[in-house]
């Protein structure tokens, strides 16, 4: 069946499932372009006060039934789905560095619909493409744009509350060295739009959202996010890519509760050793980001500078050149992975040709 979005947004092919909808690939039936397409069923939402259902007194053919009780059926409302809550972040953030543009969004038919920039692949699909290892070099540049990613971000009053490897996709053609950052649906105000000061703390008896792999200590304990609490995501997803994997990588437990506790608790067990034989200044972001206070604004460029000194230190030269490529192949182009290849060299003694991912 042909889909069409916005008067000229062809549909084409399912590419990923997100927690806010599907996103699929699609094509600018008049530019030729392509864009990405994400998908929600519009599902109206009754709040259970006033669905004609829980209360057997009211019904469609006296609605008002109920008001002989002293509680006047309220109208049904639609509360506002999350990809309308993330369009609304994107139209907030776009134009920032490292934040694709809406092309289109709105409610067509059974779906609402948010067109975006089609990217690049992500840094999750790059790291196992790389064998699951990134060199110290492109860990180093990957984190300095992510510091800034998230400056950005916190600076317009949002934090992400969900960074990990898959919501971070490279640019394409001349922006192909820069790292996007996509999938607000989980972003959240940290400041009171009415005071303009800080939300207050607050503590659930559950976890709080995002990715167990890589959520904040303080989110496994339900208290609410802050910018810490990206700044540490991040700190783990760092640590992934240099580990090759993190301690709690493979704990499952048979519910998602379950689940969240066991990691939890093995993050806790795996503190002491989380850095080890790593750089000092993985150990140093590590603990500066658990060190804020719920409040804090975090000092992006001390970061910055950090990694940046140890870049020195090491030589890596911030170029745009990282572990993955695009080079000549019989006067043609293809995807390789500087990393996997380097490994080759030193195993074949130098002798191995490139050798990658068409």
């Amino acid at each position: 069946m042909d889909f069409t979005f916005g008067g000229k947004y062809r549909l084409e092919e399912e590419i990923a499932m997100g927690g806010c909808g599907t996103v699929f690939s699609g094509i600018h039936t008049i530019a030729g372009k392509e864009v990405a397409i994400k998908l929600e069923p519009a599902i109206p939402y009754y709040p259970p006060e006033s669905d004609p259902s829980q209360n057997p007194k009211a019904s469609p053919a006296n609605p008002n039934r109920n008001r002989a009780h002293g509680h006047p059926r309220r109208r049904h409302t639609t509360l506002l789905s999350p990809l309308k809550q993330e369009s609304k972040v994107y139209k907030t953030l776009m134009g920032g560095p490292g934040v694709p543009w809406i092309m289109w969004s709105g409610k067509q038919g059974d779906y609402n619909v948010l067109v975006l920039d089609m990217l690049g692949p992500s840094l999750e699909d790059l790291f196992k493409m790389c064998n699951r290892h990134f060199t110290l070099k492109t860990v180093l540049l990957i984190a300095d744009q992510l510091i800034s990613r998230l400056e950005y971000i916190h600076s317009r009053d949002f934090v992400h509350r969900d960074v990990k490897p898959a919501n971070f996709v490279m640019g394409t053609e001349k922006s192909a060295h820069e790292v996007n950052v996509i999938d607000f649906g989980l972003a959240k105000k940290f400041r009171d739009p009415r005071t303009g000061g800080h939300i207050a703390y607050r503590q659930e008896g559950h976890h709080g959202v995002g990715t167990s792999l890589f959520a904040s200590l303080n989110t496994h304990e339900g208290i609410e996010c802050s910018r810490r609490d990206d700044l540490e995501s991040l700190a783990y997803m760092l640590i992934y890519f240099l580990r090759g994997t993190l301690p709690w990588r493979k704990t499952k437990g048979s519910t998602i509760a379950e689940t969240w506790a066991l990691i939890h608790a093995a993050k806790i067990a795996s503190l002491p050793t989380l850095t080890a034989g790593l750089p000092a200044e993985f150990a140093v972001f590590f603990e500066y980001a658990r060190g804020l206070e719920f409040a804090d604004l975090p000092d992006y460029e001390g970061l910055r500078d950090l990694f940046r000194g140890l870049a020195e230190r090491v030589g890596v030269k911030y170029d745009g050149v990282f572990d993955w490529t695009l080079g000549p192949v019989r006067g043609g182009r293809r995807r390789f992975c500087g990393a996997c290849n380097a490994r080759r060299e030193a195993e074949d003694g130098g002798t191995s040709a490139n050798v990658g991912w068409r």
